[in-house]
């Protein structure tokens, strides 16, 4: 029953698409934010949680911005780890198809564990996932090698919480460069490690498969992201270990970094705002197209409890597809989906006007 019932969201004075929806406007980095005045009750549903909702009681501090404290770790290393995917680039065709095809499915299944798992599930709790499916979305996710998930949920509902400030992670506002890559390369911004910390983080904690994975990261990280995808060629069809290295490891690990990272800057940046257009996120499907969904990106601030991030079902959206799949094999249950009339009625309210076009 749980595949075909839907948790349906609306405001308290918002049901229908010609109905006035109370608001107010607020502050968000340097846009002005107009928000629905939406009860607790209705934005966590049974969720429980709501530090993925933009807070707009912050205020950025006054005065100069701290200076920039550059990590030359993650500067050699991200430096090498490209390095080493263009040379993995030269190596595609003398690549058998069985390690191209080999590549492609561990990019798809390590996605999988950031967009189904650490995104969707955890960060937002937009549906249930059993024992089993948690686990397979935890090992995924080790294959991504983009920080356990403990990590990843905390960082992720701060960007939400904080959007475009200096609370913000990935800050869109600092340019196209520092929301890619360019903040995993200097020191957090206090604003960022401070509301970190006060994030209820109880639910990801009661978790025992994140926290195992947690306790065991860097061993995980290293079997699942770089020496299975790498031995498997090499065993089961004789590929040189050069390009069984270079292409399903370094190549693929380096593509699904930068398919994540599209979502915090193209997407943030490229696009249109049909939703919300006092906000910064936009809908870009180039970005959804890599990241499996999750370009979407000005709904999905609009409605971040929404499982699909998106109102248009499958399309562009194969983590949608995997979590009807899992539904379907009673793997997954009580998707949260917004409904067609509080869609509607907040892009005629709020949204820039392109859903008129299609």
């Amino acid at each position: 029953v749980h595949c075909y019932l839907f948790k349906e969201f609306s405001s308290s004075s918002s049901t229908t698409a010609g109905d006035t929806v109370t608001s107010r406007v607020s502050r968000n980095g340097n846009a002005v934010v107009e928000k629905d005045l939406l009860t607790h009750e209705d934005l966590a549903g049974d969720r429980g949680m709501v530090d993925d909702i933009f807070d707009e009681t912050y205020r950025e501090k006054e005065g100069p911005k701290p200076p920039l404290r550059y990590v030359w770790r993650n500067i050699i290393l991200m430096s090498l780890l490209h390095l080493g995917a263009l040379f993995a680039l030269t190596l595609i065709p003398s690549a058998k198809i069985q390690t191209l095809v080999w590549a492609l499915l561990c990019f798809v299944v390590s996605a999988l564990g950031i967009t189904a798992g650490s995104h969707r599930l955890w960060s937002h709790r937009s549906y249930k996932a059993t024992l089993p499916l948690r686990i397979f979305l935890t090992i995924a996710n080790s294959m991504a090698f983009q920080n356990d998930i403990y990590e990843w949920v905390r960082d992720h509902r701060v960007h939400h919480k904080f959007s475009e400030t200096d609370a913000d992670p990935h800050n869109a506002m600092r340019g196209f460069f520092f929301s890619h890559i360019g903040w995993l390369l200097v020191r957090k911004h206090p604003d960022v490690i401070e509301k970190g910390q006060k994030l209820d983080l109880s639910d990801i904690k009661a978790d025992k498969v994140v926290m195992f994975q947690r306790r065991y990261y860097k061993p995980s990280v290293v079997l699942l992201c770089f020496t299975l995808p790498a031995v498997v060629p090499w065993y089961f069809w004789d590929e040189s270990i050069i390009i069984s290295f270079f292409i399903p490891a370094i190549l693929r690990y380096t593509v699904g970094l930068n398919a994540t990272w599209l979502v915090n800057s193209a997407a943030h940046m490229f696009g249109n705002r049909p939703y919300d257009q006092n906000i910064n996120p936009r809908e870009n499907p180039l970005v959804s197209l890599g990241a499996l969904g999750e370009g979407f990106h000005n709904y999905h601030h609009t409605f971040p409890y929404d499982y699909s991030t998106s109102e248009f079902g499958w399309r562009f959206n194969l983590t949608t597809a995997f979590i009807d799949l899992m539904c379907l094999l009673g793997l997954a249950s009580d998707r949260k989906k917004v409904s067609k009339e509080v869609i509607l009625a907040r892009k005629m309210r709020t949204g820039d006007g392109s859903h008129k076009s299609g």
